[in-house]
């Protein structure tokens, strides 16, 4: 029996769970090229993350807002390495707590506890619009980023009366030169790579600063053209729309490699477009 994606070459972004997503294409006939560009590492300094955590763990959270999973594991282990874990687990149940997508909400359940609310859709505009029938005014909410800022809703519960208070747990580092990078970007432009997949906005914007750094950003163009995209979820595919990408494959839902993979399955096993 040939399988799905028997003859199809996939080009993997991903850099923590590379080779579990690598596996699943596999299994499924594909050849995943393996192109990191990013590994996530703890920040070089856990004092802000600590100060957070001590906050949330003297209940000055009214609130907390948790965007990523990754966020959530990481913050966490830290308040492990700091003899801190018991009274982090125990405030972050007492306070009221919203996630935006299905990834945070696994996160809290390996520590046992469940979310107060769930974004309805896993964006920063879906917590926003989650949060808007919420009385915020005179209270204090924690957010835990996953990059330096986030405007929009900081804006919002600033605006909405809230004291904000953010924690970036986590950073990225580049996890690939940049001439590994415009390897990948040649690759695509040889028409040679059915699928890229990108798995965190993140990747995308560091694709874009090496093809402008090195230069080649018209290669870049002719091999996204060329290739079809596919994004894990609607955040990396609005990314990818705003630099003028056309996302070929995007789940409408469940938002996890596991989804992503049938979508890729389903698309390349069809020749849809």
């Amino acid at each position: 029996m040939t399988l799905p994606l028997h003859n199809r070459t996939i080009a993997l972004a991903e850099g923590r769970q590379i080779e579990e997503l690598a596996q699943m294409l596999e299994k499924e006939g594909a050849t995943a090229l393996r192109y990191p560009l990013l590994s996530i590492l703890d920040p070089p300094d856990d004092g802000p993350v600590v100060a957070w955590l001590q906050e949330l763990s003297a209940d000055r959270f009214a609130w907390v807002v948790l965007l990523t999973g990754e966020g959530v594991r990481r913050f966490v282990a830290c308040a492990e390495r700091h003899g801190m874990r018991e009274p982090v687990v125990a405030a972050l149940g007492r306070c009221k707590t919203i996630t935006r997508g299905p990834k945070p909400v696994r996160a809290l359940k390996e520590i046992g506890l469940a979310p107060t609310l769930v974004a309805g859709t896993p964006t920063t505009e879906g917590v926003i619009a989650a949060l808007r029938d919420q009385a915020l005014r005179g209270l204090t909410v924690g957010v835990q980023l996953y990059r330096e800022d986030n405007p929009p809703l900081t804006d919002f519960l600033a605006q909405a009366g809230a004291t904000v208070k953010t924690v970036l747990p986590y950073v990225y580092a580049p996890a690939s030169d940049a001439g590994r990078v415009v390897e990948l970007m040649q690759r695509l432009a040889t028409g040679t790579v059915d699928a890229l997949v990108f798995t965190s906005s993140p990747q995308v914007d560091r694709l874009f600063e090496v093809a402008q750094e090195r230069h080649e950003e018209e290669v870049l163009r002719r091999g996204l053209e060329s290739t079809q995209v596919a994004a894990v979820g609607p955040i990396v595919a609005d990314n990818l729309r705003q630099r003028g990408v056309r996302v070929a494959i995007c789940p409408e839902q469940g938002f996890v490699m596991k989804n992503l993979v049938s979508y890729i399955k389903r698309a390349l096993a069809s020749g849809a477009a």
